[in-house]
């Protein structure tokens, strides 16, 4: 079968238009890491000019310091990879600190991933966030299922879900992403919860909770048993659920979920999607958003568009 999207090492082409508008936020380009797999951009930064990428979106961060759960941590499976890293992170002060300077120097679009156990957690943090220089957008984090308080408990049902993001949205006038669970039985449900409750954006999906066993052991493979499994093996599972919430909300979605080259990124912006991230492909190719991004540029041009905007959603009509 050929692929629709040429490798990106070929001739020049005449670059399409990347930029897109997600509400009130701009993109420079649709393409960026996916939370927890680019750390705060530090360790990324020698290989993929950041201010390059549509923005950055941060690791999980809390309130204190957050030392994650026992190792093992991670587990590679046949097709993807089982998390249990448990939100690690050094805490909102340092990260107000050292980190946020450090990709407001980098010319970064930052978008902060948070994380809280309460509402009232939730709170202080983007009350925190709000109004920082170079800050664009809050994700807030209700769907981790490898952590034992929060976690999923805000994600899953939609009536608590759309208490906290009503509590949250007088608190900030920066654009609100709800980052949504899989592990759910009507993601169209919760997804209309966090949109009529004022979420700006949705971005989906979280990783599926899943373990894996040592044999020789007869022990789980994770300190924490079980984990978020990511990478190619949860592609048509997300790509179902954009496609499910994109006829269910009038809100933009970041679509994510085993996208690990342009071919991928494409069908979920033609599913609904007005943006990606990439996550599990990052460990395997630093480089690998800037080899979307150049990806989608050469297929909106071989295939006669100008712009992202023209192909979001395109899948759907007669749909």
């Amino acid at each position: 079968m050929t692929n629709p999207v040429r490798n990106s090492v070929t001739a020049p082409v005449t670059m399409p238009d990347l930029s897109v508008q997600l509400g009130s936020l701009s993109l420079k380009n649709p393409v960026m890491p996916a939370s927890g797999t680019f750390g705060f951009g530090e360790e990324y930064g020698p290989f993929v000019p950041l201010a390059s990428l549509g923005a950055v979106v941060t690791k999980a961060v809390t309130l204190e310091p957050t030392p994650g759960n026992p190792p093992p941590r991670l587990a590679e499976t046949p097709a993807g990879l089982l998390n249990a890293i448990g939100l690690q992170n050094p805490g909102l002060e340092v990260f107000l600190r050292e980190k946020l300077p450090w990709l407001r120097d980098q010319g970064a679009t930052v978008i902060i991933n948070l994380a809280g156990g309460t509402a009232e957690e939730f709170a202080r943090l983007v009350e925190a966030l709000d109004g920082q220089p170079g800050v664009a957008a809050l994700e807030l984090n209700v769907s981790c299922p490898n952590v034992h308080r929060g976690g999923l408990a805000f994600g899953t049902d939609p009536k608590v879900l759309s208490r906290l993001v009503g509590f949250l949205r007088p608190r900030t006038d920066l654009p609100l992403i709800v980052k949504l669970s899989p592990n759910v039985s009507d993601v169209a449900l919760v997804a209309r919860a966090a949109a009529h409750a004022g979420a700006d954006i949705l971005s989906l999906i979280n990783t599926l909770p899943g373990m894996a066993i040592d044999v020789a052991r007869r022990r789980p493979v994770l300190g924490n048993v079980s984990g978020g499994l990511s990478g190619p093996a949860v592609k048509p599972v997300a790509l179902l659920q954009v496609w499910k919430v994109a006829g269910a909300v009038d809100v933009p979605l970041i679509g994510m979920g085993g996208i690990g080259n342009a071919a991928d990124a494409i069908e979920f912006l033609l599913a609904g999607a007005g943006a990606v991230a990439v996550g599990t492909a990052t460990f395997v190719n630093p480089r690998v958003c800037l080899e979307i991004r150049e990806g989608i540029a050469r297929y909106l041009s071989d295939n006669g568009f100008s712009r992202v905007s023209e192909i979001v959603g395109l899948a759907r009509r007669g749909y």
